[in-house]
């Protein structure tokens, strides 16, 4: 009699061996590659700067709301006019639909984005190369939220030094910022 199959049970590795540590450093890489800001995000806004000047903190909410937010819509309304109906949505749809509600999730509670309302913070971004994502952690932040448009909070208070000429004038004068 031949054996019976039996199904494939998971390998278990213990927690101590190398291939553990191996599938553990893999892991980490794949979540900080995931949840890194890319530089195209830099990107964008490095493109969305006006020619002169800085903008202003309505300009900047905008930005994000209109342009950054929206900016799968196209591809997320292609990929559902694809689908017959009946059909369980394309892996590319639900990653879209993921980075969408994420992206509008952190919007709402307080999204972390360059000061470009800064005078001397838009400067320096300027001057940046768009290949060394390390220059921009020199850079000044404020996290912004949809709920609270007009109270940006400060998120880094030590970045370049013209950058931080002074602490009171935030965001184009602004001495609500704190």
């Amino acid at each position: 009699m031949a054996p019976s199959k039996s199904t494939k049970k998971a390998k278990v590795f213990h927690p101590d061996s190398r291939k553990a540590a191996q599938l553990a450093r893999t892991q980490l890489r794949k979540n900080k590659l995931s949840d890194a800001r890319s530089p195209d995000v830099y990107g964008f806004f490095y493109h969305s700067l006006p020619p002169e000047g800085v903008l202003s903190l309505q300009e900047l909410h905008s930005l994000v709301r209109d342009v950054w937010l929206t900016r799968h819509d196209h591809e997320l309304e292609e990929e559902r006019s694809a689908r017959r109906k009946g059909r369980p949505k394309s892996t590319k749809e639900v990653k879209l639909e993921e980075i969408k509600l994420r992206e509008s999730e952190e919007y709402r509670t307080g999204m972390e984005v360059l000061d470009l309302t800064h005078t001397a913070n838009v400067e320096l971004f300027r001057k940046w190369d768009q290949t060394e994502a390390a220059y921009v952690q020199m850079l000044r932040f404020i996290r912004i939220t949809s709920t609270d448009p007009t109270h940006p909070s400060l998120r880094q208070t030590d970045p370049h030094p013209s950058a931080n000429e002074s602490a009171t004038n935030v965001g184009s004068g602004d001495p609500m910022l704190t």
